[in-house]
């Protein structure tokens, strides 16, 4: 039977004596080892740190996303935004969704809450930041190939039922994921990767 390896690093070789003498790092974590889902610069370092950290480097994309029948995507959607580092995430609707499948990321991402999709379109007006929904609908355009603004906020309807109506008329363009199969649509997980590395393709450097 294979043997699985433990995930992260255990405590820091040498002993307290041999500590980094730096304040991103946490001595809970130098003592008994990082088991968390970091990449390999931020082992040991605080949560507060790594979001310090991350702050000088987020990209201009904001993700949001549509919450009104505590949608178990929602956490996918919130790792994925953490994985590209984006400047905020949007839950809009109900405050509270289920962050089991964020995988703990929410602690290092900037969430914010609307009430309804009217405040977010208000929000987002007055940044003069294009919003642009991502659901394949009648009317809707093709991802593939077209120019996404480098400022933005793209938002994502809930599993199965896509974005609401009062979204889809207050987006400035819905675009849609080409499918080639059978089923009507892809997981909105899926979709919400897809539709953030299009923008990662157009406009981030590479990691």
């Amino acid at each position: 039977m294979e043997e699985t390896r433990p995930v992260g690093v255990g405590p820091w070789p040498g002993g307290p004596e041999a500590w980094p003498d730096d304040p991103r790092y946490d001595p809970e974590l130098l003592a008994h080892g990082d088991r968390r889902n970091v990449v390999d610069r931020y082992r040991y370092w605080t949560v507060e740190a790594i979001v310090a950290d991350l702050d000088t480097r987020r990209h201009p994309l904001h993700v949001a996303i549509e919450n009104f029948s505590h949608d178990m995507n929602i956490g996918s959607v919130v790792r994925t935004a953490n994985a590209f580092a984006a400047q905020e995430v949007h839950i809009v609707g109900r405050r509270r969704w289920n962050r089991r499948g964020a995988m703990v990321t929410d602690r290092y991402v900037h969430l914010r809450h609307h009430d309804g999709i009217e405040d977010l379109l208000d929000w987002a007006g007055r940044r003069g930041l294009p919003v642009i929904g991502i659901d394949n609908v009648p009317g809707s355009a093709p991802l593939e190939g077209r120019a996404l603004p480098r400022e933005m906020v793209m938002v994502f309807g809930q599993e199965s039922a896509g974005l609401s109506e009062a979204a889809r008329e207050g987006c400035e363009q819905v675009l849609y994921i080409s499918q080639y199969g059978s089923t009507r649509s892809i997981n909105a997980g899926a979709a919400a990767a897809i539709a953030m590395h299009t923008w990662m393709v157009q406009h981030a450097r590479p990691a």
